[in-house]
């Protein structure tokens, strides 16, 4: 039987913790994806995933099993007739353990 190698665990400032969760994605998508237990925000263009696990553990006082990052570009869009180029955006896709759960409605 081999050993798995468990990191210690990420130890994030309370400030950092606020800077990494910006807000919950309240869409369509994001409303049916709690049925299968996760909650999806969007986060810091730098944060990591074990940053995430944190914080999010942490602020919500939850168990995370997983969690899928994904970034998405900015688009380039008209303004009044002008160009200009929506913010890049990091999206965490968090799936919670069972019997966990997070109500995104209500703030920290």
């Amino acid at each position: 039987m081999t050993k798995r190698y468990v990191r210690p665990p990420v130890s994030l400032s309370q400030e950092r913790k606020y800077e990494i969760i910006r807000r919950p994605v309240i869409t369509e998508k994001a409303t049916m994806l709690s049925e299968f237990n996760q909650v999806t925000f969007l986060v810091a263009l730098d944060a990591t995933k074990p940053e995430i696990r944190a914080a999010v553990e942490d602020l919500f006082k939850v168990k995370v099993t997983a969690v899928n990052t994904l970034r998405q570009k900015g688009k380039v869009k008209r303004f009044r007739g002008r160009l200009g180029r929506r913010a890049d955006v990091k999206k965490a896709i968090v799936t919670l353990a069972e019997g966990h759960s997070i109500d995104v409605t209500t703030g920290l």
